[in-house]
């Protein structure tokens, strides 16, 4: 059995280790690979696990030995679902790996714009407290989040653990989900849009990305946010409008964007979010805690175990 790994570097640049696999049949694995190479690299293969590489119609018309796509994400817009449905192949991803990851990248986010810890440790290390005449100084607004509105679009796994940890912080935690009102967890309260977008100081994004939510975010619904709020996005780059965002910052309709996950990643150096003082970008790593990777290879693994078993789990088709 031929297993081939067209991406392995973003999951295991090499801390990590998939000899498991070596021992299920012969293992191929490339660092990234270019869209031309995905077919001559995939061919004859009976497994092909990928993170980013696209795998649609035209590729599995030409793979006819391909009978597994292992998706190393959660996420599995790289695959062309109904191609592989009529071509009987199986596909599966990873849920929940990085549950506790990105929720703990959700307050490192809102932390540096409220604490600003980096340019405090920076301006000191340039010897600005040292020679400073009183015993402390701040140069930046200061921000105790407690009492604050803590608005979620989407309850999944990470908007439920967000919303946990905002309400241990002591904020008063809105959302907008699809769940009734007795599916939420204690202490959210469920709200529509228009009222999250008016009232939430803080608004993060946990929802997926579909043709409703695309550009959620946009000029118009940034007019009815609260000029200081704080805007996190670590779901999809898409849920925001990069243009609309960086406008208004730009403006002072909008306080700070923090975001792990950009419209195209990596972005262009012209993307105009790059160029606002109070973005705070970071190149899409919330997941990437050696923890959450451990996690991911470990399911990834399984699944194709599995499979080989005819007991196919966390299949998407």
């Amino acid at each position: 059995m031929k297993i081939v790994i067209l991406d392995s570097y973003g999951a295991n640049p090499g801390d990590l280790s998939w000899d498991e696999l070596k021992e299920i049949g012969e293992l191929i694995t490339y660092d990234r690979t270019a869209p031309e190479d995905t077919i001559p690299r995939a061919a004859g293969a009976d497994i092909v696990l990928t993170n980013k590489v696209v795998i649609g119609r035209k590729e599995m018309e030409q793979l006819p030995q391909l009978r597994y796509i292992g998706v190393l994400a959660t996420g599995y817009n790289v695959v062309d679902i109904e191609a592989a449905r009529e071509h009987g192949i199986t596909v599966t991803n990873v849920p929940a790996y990085s549950t506790e990851s990105v929720a703990q990248m959700v307050f490192a986010h809102l932390l540096t714009v409220t604490n600003r810890t980096e340019h405090y440790a920076l301006q000191n290390r340039q010897g600005r407290w040292s020679n400073n005449p009183d015993f402390c100084y701040w140069d930046t607004p200061l921000t105790e989040l407690a009492g604050k509105t803590f608005g979620i679009v989407g309850l999944g796994n990470i908007g439920k653990r967000v919303a946990e940890i905002a309400l241990a912080f002591g904020m008063q935690v809105q959302a907008l989900t699809s769940k009734s009102t007795d599916e939420l967890p204690s202490g959210v309260r469920k709200t529509e849009l228009q009222e999250l977008l008016s009232t939430s100081d803080i608004l993060s994004l946990h929802c997926p990305l579909t043709e409703s939510t695309r550009h959620l975010i946009n000029a118009d619904t940034l007019q009815q946010m609260k000029p200081s709020a704080i805007l996190i996005n670590t779901g999809r780059g898409p849920l925001v409008c990069d243009a609309d965002v960086a406008a208004a910052l730009a403006s002072g309709r909008l306080a700070a964007y923090c975001a792990d996950v950009l419209t195209e990643e990596p972005p262009k150096a012209d993307n105009p979010l790059l160029q606002q003082l109070n973005a705070y970008i970071t190149p899409h790593v919330a997941w990437a805690t050696r923890e959450a990777r451990v996690r991911l290879l470990h399911v990834a693994i399984s699944n194709v175990k599995a499979f080989i078993a005819n007991r196919p789990q966390n299949t998407v088709q």
